[in-house]
C-alpha cells in the first residue's frame, strides 16, 4: 500500500496536539458556559478534562503496544474489529468535515468585518488558501499549525501573566480581585447540576488532541510521539484553558459576560487594555485558521486510511510526488465550499441540521476508543504477556470511570431541551453509519462469493 511522508517533526506534533484543542471555543464560546454556570465553570473544566486525559492515556498504551496502527479512528478497528473501525472512521471524519465550511465562515466574517467584502467570497478564498496549503505537503501543514499554534499559546501565556498581575492586586487600582469568585451569587450561584451541564459543553471544546496520532503517522517517531505527548500536552491544555478561564472570572464579575463575546477581550477591556479589541480579533482569526487547517488535514488522512481498508472508494488511496493523498484533500475542499454555500444561501436549514447531527459525535467516537482499548488490554492480559511500559492507570476501573463519564454526558444532552435536537440528529448519524457498514458488508461478502468460483476455475480447468 502507498506510504504517507514522514517529514513532521517533534515539534510539529507537539503543536499540532496544541493547536486542535485551542480554537475559537476557548476564545468566544467560553463566554456562554461562564454565563450557565457562573464561576463554577472551572470544575466543568476539570471533570472534562479528566475524561479526555483518561481517553489520550489509552491512546498512549495502544500506540505502545499497537505500533503499526496509524490513526486514532484505526485503535476502534483494532479492538472493536472492521465494524468499529468503519463507523468510528466515517463519524469522525463527518465531525471534522463539518468543522472545515463552520471555521471558514467564521474567519469570513471576521475579515468581513475588516474589508467589508462578501462573507462568501472570502469564505471561499480562505478554503482556496488551506486546499493549497495542504496539497504542497504534510511538511507545510505541520509548518502554517507551528506557527498559528505558536501564536495561540503565546496569547495565552501573555494573557495569564496580565490577568494573573491584576488579579493578585498588583496591577489592579482597588487590590486583588478574586472576591469576585463569590461575590455575586457564590462560586455556583446556579447548582451543582449547571456545573454538570456545564461540563457537557466543554467537553467539545476539550476535543481535538487525538490529533496527535494522525499527525504522527507522517513522523519518524511515530507511536513513541503519541505516548510522549498524549497526557503531557493535555495537562497543559487543560492548564491554559481553566487557568485562563478562572482568571478571567476573577478579574471580571461573571454577571458581566455576555454569550457569544469573547470573555477575553472584556477581561483585557477591565484591565484598561485599549488594544484588546483589535488582538483578540486577529488572535480569534489565527485560532480558527489552525481550526480549518487541522479540520483540513485531519479529514484527508482519515479518509485516506478508510480507503487503504476497503471502506471507502480506492481511488481516494493515491498519492501525489510528495506523499500526499490529494483526492482526499480535493473531496475535503469540495465539501467544505459545498457547507459555506449551504451555510450562507437558502439553504442555512440544511446546513444546521448537519451541524446538530455532528453535536454528540465525538462523544460516541471516544467511547468506542475506550471499548477498544478494554478489549485490548484484556486479550493482552489473557496472553499471558507483561503489562505494555506506557499502562493505563487504575486498569479497568479508569476506563469505567470514563464511560461512565461519557454516557453522562450523552444523558444530559438527551434531557437538556437545548441540547435534545444535536443528541436526536447525532443518534441519526450514528444509526446511519451502522446502516452504512452492513450494506457495505453485504455486497463485499457477496462480491467475494462471486469471485470464489471463478478462482476456483482458474485453479482447476
Amino acid at each position: 500500500m502507498p506510504e504517507l511522508s514522514r517529514s513532521l517533526k517533534s515539534r510539529h506534533i507537539t503543536m499540532i496536539s496544541i493547536g486542535g484543542m485551542i480554537g475559537a471555543g476557548l476564545f468566544v464560546s467560553s463566554s456562554a458556559a461562564i454565563v450557565a454556570t457562573g464561576p463554577a465553570i472551572v470544575l466543568s473544566y476539570l471533570i472534562t478534562g479528566t475524561l479526555v486525559l483518561l481517553v489520550m492515556r489509552m491512546l498512549g498504551e495502544m500506540a505502545v503496544t499497537l505500533p503499526q496502527v496509524r490513526s486514532f479512528t484505526e485503535f476502534a478497528r483494532a479492538g472493536l474489529g472492521g465494524c468499529g473501525g468503519f463507523v468510528a472512521g466515517w463519524l469522525y471524519w463527518y465531525f471534522w468535515m463539518i468543522v472545515v465550511p463552520v471555521e471558514a465562515i467564521a474567519g469570513a466574517n471576521i475579515l468581513h468585518g475588516w474589508l467589508g467584502l462578501p462573507p462568501l467570497g472570502l469564505g471561499v478564498a480562505l478554503m482556496a488558501v488551506m486546499t493549497a496549503v495542504n496539497l504542497m505537503s504534510a511538511r507545510s501543514y505541520g509548518e502554517f499549525e507551528f506557527w498559528f499554534a505558536s501564536i495561540k499559546v503565546a496569547a495565552i501565556v501573555v494573557f495569564i501573566a496580565l490577568a494573573a498581575a491584576y488579579a493578585f492586586g498588583l496591577t489592579s487600582p482597588g487590590g486583588n480581585t478574586f472576591g469576585n469568585l463569590s461575590a455575586f451569587g457564590g462560586f455556583a450561584p446556579k447548582g451543582a447540576t449547571a456545573v454538570l451541564s456545564g461540563a457537557v459543553t466543554v467537553y467539545f471544546s476539550l476535543t481535538g488532541a487525538e490529533i496527535t496520532t494522525i499527525a504522527a503517522a507522517e513522523s519518524r517517531e511515530g507511536a513513541r510521539a503519541v505516548a510522549r505527548l498524549g497526557t503531557t500536552v493535555l495537562v497543559r491544555i487543560l492548564t491554559f484553558y481553566a487557568g485562563s478561564v478562572l482568571l478571567i472570572v476573577a478579574v471580571v464579575p461573571w454577571v458581566q459576560v455576555r454569550a457569544g463575546e469573547s470573555p477575553f477581550t472584556l477581561a483585557l477591556t477591565v484591565m484598561h487594555f485599549r488594544w484588546a479589541s483589535l488582538a483578540m480579533s486577529v488572535i480569534i482569526l489565527t485560532a480558527v485558521l489552525s481550526c480549518l487547517n487541522s479540520a483540513f488535514y485531519v479529514c484527508s488522512r482519515v479518509l485516506f486510511v478508510l480507503a487503504e481498508h476497503g471502506d471507502a472508494p480506492a481511488y481516494l488511496v493515491q498519492l501525489n510526488a510528495r506523499r500526499v493523498p490529494t483526492r482526499s484533500v480535493w473531496m475535503g475542499s469540495l465539501a467544505g465550499v459545498l457547507g459555506i454555500f449551504a451555510a450562507t444561501a437558502h439553504s442555512q436549514k440544511v446546513f444546521a441540521f448537519l451541524v446538530n447531527a455532528s453535536g454528540a459525535l465525538m462523544v460516541f467516537v471516544y467511547m468506542m476508543i475506550v471499548m477498544a482499548h478494554l478489549r485490548l488490554r484484556r486479550a493482552r492480559e489473557a496472553s499471558g504477556a507483561p503489562p505494555p511500559a506506557l499502562a493505563m492507570w487504575l486498569f479497568p476501573w479508569a476506563d469505567y470511570l470514563a464511560l461512565g463519564g461519557m454516557a453522562s454526558v450523552l444523558i444530559a444532552m438527551a434531557v437538556t431541551p437545548e441540547m435534545q435536537r444535536d443528541f436526536r440528529a447525532s443518534v441519526l448519524s450514528l444509526a446511519v453509519a451502522v446502516a452504512a457498514y452492513v450494506v457495505v458488508e453485504v455486497r463485499r461478502r457477496a462480491g467475494a462469493a462471486r469471485a470464489a468460483p471463478a478462482a476456483a476455475q482458474g485453479e482447476h480447468p
